[in-house]
């Protein structure tokens, strides 16, 4: 028996509802990033349970997680809204159109300052595509978020089979206002940094240490140096504020001081060491699964925020 398009329609919103809550861990988080009410995705989810006749999810008053069989059905259902997905952007590529939802990743301080600016051009050349922000320093998995393409900083994982396009150059320096510098001094070396207040981004473990290694010796050890300092934060920008407020000297990406360098606010220092080297110095990146490789949309909106990093004078390499 052939199913009505009603039928058809019912089935992939049920695919939907049940993948975000997998992927929310819970029903009222599910909702809000469906916009509908939270007895709507329960009563959604039952009614898929009863017809298929298996719990899907484990639901306590904390958390919501996958049954065994709930994760095989997963994996199916997100391949099958993957093809789906796909095939609308075949057909809106044949009609030479940019339009639909995209599912934007990025951290949240670069999407202030680079992403929201361009947001009125973005308007203006595709009025039919709509732009959803998902802003998180987190790394999160496209698929399990319904993600179409993210921003992301360092190498990327080839164990993730993502399409990663190089946006432009990722390199962190050390920085410091000229009064903190007038009052404190200039360090010279990493031992220096020791008589300094740092400011420093905060880390799940706590380390309180910067690596550093000379950039002319390509044989030279990496040092791992000391530090303190009054401000800690787990938000760069609010490290590049109490930097140019003279609060002391700042480990942060030059796409996000390189104005405040150009216009003075910040000055570079110990420029002939490495930053903390590895692998987060390789780029940034767009990237998105290789299914999506054909995307008429991802293309478009990486392709203008490709020209509106360079206007803003970030490097590529």
């Amino acid at each position: 028996m052939i199913a009505s398009r009603k039928d058809s329609m019912d089935r992939f919103a049920e695919l939907k509802t049940f993948c975000t809550v997998a992927a929310a861990g819970g029903f009222s988080a599910a909702a809000r990033q469906l916009g509908v009410a939270t007895s709507s995705v329960t009563r959604v989810i039952d009614a898929l349970e009863e017809r298929l006749g298996v719990a899907l999810l484990n639901r306590s008053t904390r958390s919501v997680t996958l049954t065994e069989a709930g994760r095989g059905y997963q994996e199916d259902a997100l391949r099958i809204l993957e093809q789906l997905e796909a095939a609308d952007d075949a057909v809106t590529e044949r009609a030479g159109e940019v339009k639909g939802v995209l599912r934007v990743a990025a951290p949240p301080t670069f999407a202030a300052l680079y992403i929201a600016p361009m947001l009125p051009d973005l308007r203006v050349r595709h009025p039919q595509l709509t732009l959803d922000l998902c802003l998180s320093n987190t790394v999160i998995n496209l698929a399990d978020e319904s993600i179409d393409v993210a921003i992301r900083m360092g190498s990327v994982d080839p164990e993730a089979r993502l399409v990663a396009r190089r946006l432009a150059a990722h390199q962190r320096v050390l920085c410091a206002s000229p009064a903190y510098l007038k009052r404190h001094g200039t360090p010279r070396t990493p031992q220096e940094l020791a008589d300094h207040d740092c400011l420093q981004f905060s880390f799940t473990e706590n380390r309180r240490s910067w690596r550093l290694r000379r950039k002319d010796d390509p044989d030279a050890a990496v040092e791992e140096v000391p530090i303190r300092g009054v401000v800690q934060a787990d938000n760069a920008d609010v490290l590049r504020q109490a930097a140019v407020a003279g609060l002391g000297v700042a480990m942060l990406a030059h796409w996000l001081v390189h104005a405040d360098l150009r216009a003075g606010r910040l000055l570079r220092v110990m420029e002939d060491y490495a930053v903390n080297p590895g692998p987060m110095d390789v780029a940034m990146h767009a990237v998105y699964q290789e299914n999506r490789r054909g995307s008429q949309k991802i293309r478009a909106f990486v392709d203008l925020l490709a020209e509106h990093l360079g206007r803003a004078g970030i490097p590529e390499a």
